[in-house]
């Protein structure tokens, strides 16, 4: 890992900044449409909230050609924000919009973050605030909900506690909640939430650390960003936020790319820190601040028949590697809920009159329902007998973890395996809470956690038998090329 990825422009502007107390700071790519909103936003909040503090607000973009870091610069001065708060600060609130350097050839939103890290500790400051790009519902109050701990409270990360809908968020209901919380021990709701706050002792942890792989150069980096506050033993915080409103994403059309980045970061996480888990039985509640909120998230739309499809097609493409990345046992079931999934999938889409039902075939995504495309719920009526269990999610993540230890294991070719099951597993967590409340469908998220925690023995027998060795390092991955996204 290079000791700085900024360039003699960057270091100019910090040199011309000299020190701040508190930072926001705003990744981003092709968000001229909302990033304004974020901005007008970050800027009250530092003003109402940290009016004595020396402030700056850095976007750091992948140089977005529809005019993103115009925006930022444009959107309305300081000045106007101290007239609507009544609130006159102490020192002058600064912006900088730049675009980042990749790192190692790398671009992505965490390497727009590692800019945004070296800035901020090139400042010395105490707190940094990051926030995404796309949101719809940030107020001022959220920068004080993610930096309050840590100027006041004494916490060094803080990860955002959102209420969404009960189908978003899937990645994070069914990989990083509940293997996160089953190996270290802590219940992080949103371990990949997007916007967070952390010390200035985490951010100089963050840049000593020389796992900086292209995944987490990109999607992976807030899974790490989380991991690495956990097993660097600081202290961490939720906060209460309300309701995300950004842009949401049909997993079974929009989320695969980003589920490898992220999948693939964990697995090498987990087996680098495996020294960190190993002991550790149960979990315990992480510290809420702020007031709750009782809101109602946005709904969203799936194509529950598009994800099963997936899956069944997955098992016809993809089993000669399920069966060398999962346990024989967990094999074969898997197999079945996918011989399952087919027929079950083609036969909806006969009933619904969708021609075939393949992949190809409508996707309603954030979009809502069209007169062409059956909403997610009659979709998911259709496919009520499909159930895939708990416990064998469990037990395929557990058997990847392991598999992801061997020497020169093909993590990306695994991952990428591992999406069909993955779209099995969201498909039935839809289909099962078709008819149940956000709340409700909470209470499933949770019961599946649990899960993990009970299987948990699973992994270090399989661990344990394997003879992994502790804390070994895991080969990172050659850099993939591509169009930066933030």
């Amino acid at each position: 890992m290079p000791a700085t990825t900024l360039t003699p422009a960057i270091r100019d502007q910090i040199a011309r900044l000299g020190r701040a107390d508190i930072m926001v700071g705003i990744p981003s790519f092709k968000n001229a449409a909302t990033i304004g909103y974020v901005v007008r936003a970050a800027q009250a909040g530092l003003v109402q909230y940290f009016p004595d503090l020396r402030p700056v607000l850095v976007n750091s973009d992948a140089g977005s050609p529809d005019g993103t870091q115009r925006v930022v610069v444009e959107t309305e001065p300081p000045d106007y924000i101290e007239k609507i708060l009544l609130v006159r600060p102490a020192n002058r609130l600064e912006r900088v919009s730049l675009t980042y350097p990749e790192v190692d050839g790398t671009g992505g939103k965490g390497a727009a973050l590692r800019t945004i890290f070296e800035i901020a500790a090139a400042l010395e400051v105490h707190a940094l605030v990051v926030v995404d790009s796309d949101l719809r519902s940030i107020i001022p109050e959220w920068i004080e909900l993610l930096a309050g701990p840590i100027m006041k409270g004494g916490y060094d990360f803080v990860a955002p506690l959102y209420a969404r809908y009960k189908y978003d968020g899937t990645i994070t209901n069914t990989v990083t909640y509940p293997l996160t919380r089953a190996l270290y021990g802590h219940r992080i709701r949103q371990p990949i939430g997007g916007d967070f706050g952390v010390s200035g002792d985490v951010v100089r942890h963050y840049l000593e650390q020389d796992n900086w792989t292209p995944d987490v150069s990109r999607f992976g980096i807030d899974i790490w960003m989380t991991t690495a506050a956990l097993t660097g033993g600081f202290a961490v915080c939720q906060a209460r936020l309300g309701a995300k409103v950004h842009d949401p994403k049909d997993p079974g059309s929009d989320l695969g790319p980003m589920f490898r980045q992220v999948v693939g970061t964990i697995l090498r996480l987990a087996v680098q820190h495996s020294s960190a888990w190993l002991s550790i039985r149960g979990s315990h509640d992480v510290p809420a601040y702020g007031f709750e909120r009782i809101q109602d998230p946005p709904p969203l739309q799936v194509n529950t028949i598009r994800l099963l499809t997936e899956f069944h097609l997955g098992s016809l493409t993809s089993s000669g590697t399920w069966s060398e990345m999962l346990a024989p046992a967990t094999y074969e079931a898997v197999m079945t809920l996918a011989a399952e999934a087919g027929p079950l999938a083609e036969a909806a889409s006969r009933r619904l009159g969708l021609v075939g039902g393949g992949p190809d075939h409508g996707g309603s995504g954030a979009g809502g329902n069209t007169d062409a495309q059956p909403s997610t719920d009659q979709m998911s009526a259709e496919l009520a007998g499909f159930h895939f269990p708990d416990d064998v999610w469990a037990r395929v993540i557990y058997d990847l973890v392991v598999v992801a230890a061997r020497p020169n294991a093909p993590v990306e070719r695994l991952v990428a395996a591992l999406v069909p099951i993955y779209f099995g597993r969201v498909g039935s967590f839809v289909i099962e809470n078709r008819g149940l409340t956000t709340d409700q469908a909470e209470d499933r998220v949770e019961r599946q956690a649990r899960e993990f925690e009970l299987l948990k023995p699973y992994l270090i027998d399989r661990w344990t038998v394997e003879g992994v060795s502790a804390d070994r390092d895991v080969p990172a991955p050659a850099a993939a090329a591509g169009r930066p996204t933030a």
